[in-house]
């Protein structure tokens, strides 16, 4: 009696690691397909169990349970070259404060240098 039911668990655990591999994405529920191996390799019979009761989508037939809904993936397409890498800033901390500095004391300068036409057109040009 042991040897079938351990027939019985590698005969579901194979079957469901096969059922997991030929599957596509947007037909696997819950858990990602990765997800779904390791666990049908780790725990054979509750594993195998889980993926045909949970994880395996029929379809129409059955009951209706309802599913976490995901975006499904897609291949990356071959001959067009990959988006840019966004640009690194590749200065040390304290040339960024440096340079921090520096523009924050030109708009200070620019403020003033405002502030001192405003106050020359209102005291009728003169000054500078």
């Amino acid at each position: 009696m042991p040897f079938l039911f351990t027939i019985i668990t590698l005969a579901l655990t194979i079957g469901a690691v096969v059922d997991i591999v030929r599957r596509e994405d947007s037909q696997v529920r819950f858990l990602p397909r990765l997800v779904w191996l390791i666990v049908v390799i780790l725990l054979p019979l509750l594993g195998a169990l889980l993926w045909f009761g949970l994880g395996r989508d029929y379809g129409d037939a059955g009951i209706a349970i309802p599913r976490l809904r995901r975006a499904p993936r897609t291949a990356p397409s071959t001959g067009t070259a990959a988006p840019p890498a966004p640009p690194r800033d590749i200065r040390t901390t304290e040339q960024q404060i440096a340079d921090l500095d520096r523009e924050i004391e030109e708009w200070r300068l620019r403020e003033e240098i405002e502030k001192r036409k405003r106050d020359a057109g209102e005291s009728g040009g003169e000054g500078l």
